[in-house]
């Protein structure tokens, strides 16, 4: 079986590479659909980083990507918010690098409230908007500032929802615990998902291919974000087998993704 298809969106994590080294077949296989003239583009959950060091890892490894070409959920929110709310004052949950994107968005990041105790309950005053991140520095002053702004109203909106992040070894804690906490402690919901599988990655992805969904192939690892992104999209979808996803994994979906490949070397077989 072979498909028509002139895009590809990749994960990067679990797909393309995992930690500092590609995947197999990673190299190869997006290679050989750009020597045939297919559009490709990188997209991860992942706000660590800036579009410009994902591109330049990514070219480390063998696989030559302007920073154009790389979307992260962190500017996937900051390019939502900055058209929608850019009047809002923000409070993030998150990395340095993350602050640093969303001001590029001519956004207001708050700093922290350190003048008051942690310990105690922090006075909000001024913050309009909370956005949780993946954040590995991650403390009780956050968290807590964070709860006190939802509990008077603030605006609840993440970069992305993961649980685990991959990494050599196994995983870390990403920042779906983080929301699962507050959603609890507050009863709130979060309101604005910026990350896979939210509709707003692949919109902005699609208007950088510039081609129509159906002529375009999400690849991922994970068939909770990546393949529902792709098939409410109305893209063709290829789970890789490289991460988290099994074939059992794939033979229990009502919706299985088009296809399913042990490494991304299969790909160009499969399209036109």
């Amino acid at each position: 079986m072979s498909v028509r298809c002139d895009g590809f969106v990749f994960d990067l994590d679990g797909t393309v590479y995992l930690g500092e080294s590609a995947l197999p077949g990673s190299v190869d296989g997006i290679a050989e659909l750009r020597r045939r003239g297919k559009r490709v583009l990188f997209v991860s959950n992942k706000p660590l980083e800036p579009r410009t060091q994902y591109a330049a890892k990514l070219t480390r490894l063998g696989i030559p990507t302007p920073a154009e070409d790389v979307i992260t959920s962190g500017y996937v929110l900051g390019h939502h918010l900055a058209q929608h709310q850019p009047e809002l004052r923000y409070y993030v949950i998150g990395e340095e690098n993350l602050r640093t994107e969303l001001r590029g968005h001519g956004l207001t990041i708050l700093d922290e409230l350190d003048g008051q105790d942690a310990k105690e309950v922090i006075d909000p005053q001024g913050i309009d908007a909370v956005v949780v991140a993946f954040d590995r520095t991650l403390d009780y002053r956050k968290l807590n500032t964070a709860y006190q702004a939802l509990m008077r109203g603030a605006w609840f909106y993440a970069t992305n929802g993961d649980k685990t992040c991959p990494m050599p070894g196994g995983a870390i804690p990403d920042a779906g615990g983080t929301l699962a906490a507050l959603e609890a402690m507050t009863g709130r919901r979060l309101q604005l998902l910026a990350g896979k599988p939210s509709t707003l990655t692949m919109e902005v992805a699609l208007d950088r291919l510039g081609l129509a969904a159906e002529r375009c192939m999400m690849v991922g690892d994970r068939l909770e974000t990546d393949i529902l992104m792709g098939q409410n999209a109305g893209m063709l979808t290829a789970v890789a087998l490289t991460g988290v996803s099994t074939l059992a994994d794939v033979a229990a979906m009502a919706a299985p993704p088009t296809f399913a490949v042990e490494r991304l070397s299969e790909l160009p077989a499969l399209v036109e």
